[in-house]
């Protein structure tokens, strides 16, 4: 089965900065604003099978089809494997799920504010910014597969289970720390 890793950037407002996909079999590409392309985006994911995202279909997902045009829930079998940590008892952001998983990562200390503090230092010609950034996202996707292998999910299709934390409600807001 031909899978596909998503997650993309943001600032403040929620505008894309950066989408990031891995496939394992063709590797990462990225796209910066504002060179974004639902054809070329949608040409990378041709072949796919099942998108894996953490916490996408709250965040990335809703953000690519509204943004981008690409409406990747209805086009692929989508799996957000935050709902897979939390059956596991694994709960917060991706970067912590990774910490307690023991999943490395290079950009240690990097998070979503930094994401798009480092997106502003970019815009302001700070060399190094973007290389950062990209960095940091192309890990974020790289990651989700390591996280799928972790989790045992890598070659199960369809929705996770819908279980959410004790006392969490609805949540509205992305969860990566």
């Amino acid at each position: 089965m031909i899978r596909a890793y998503v997650d993309v950037e943001t600032d403040e407002m929620k505008a894309l900065t950066v989408v990031g996909v891995f496939r394992p079999d063709r590797g990462a590409k990225q796209w910066v604003r504002p060179n974004f392309s639902r054809f070329d985006f949608l040409n990378f994911l041709s072949g796919v099978e099942s998108v894996m995202t953490y916490n996408g279909a709250r965040f990335d997902l809703p953000l690519i089809k509204e943004q981008l045009g690409a409406d990747v829930e209805s086009l692929f079998r989508h799996r957000d494997l935050m709902l897979d940590c939390w059956a596991n008892n694994l709960y917060g952001g991706l970067k912590k799920v990774e910490a307690q998983l023991g999943i490395h990562r290079d950009t240690e200390g990097v998070d979503g504010l930094q994401a798009i503090r480092l997106w502003h230092a970019h815009r302001r010609g700070e060399t190094g910014a973007l290389d950062l950034l990209l960095r940091y996202n192309r890990e974020d996707v790289e990651n989700l597969e390591a996280l799928a292998l972790k989790l045992g999910v890598v070659g199960k299709v369809g929705p996770a289970p819908a279980r959410r934390p004790a006392g969490q409600g609805d949540v509205h807001e992305r969860a990566r720390t």
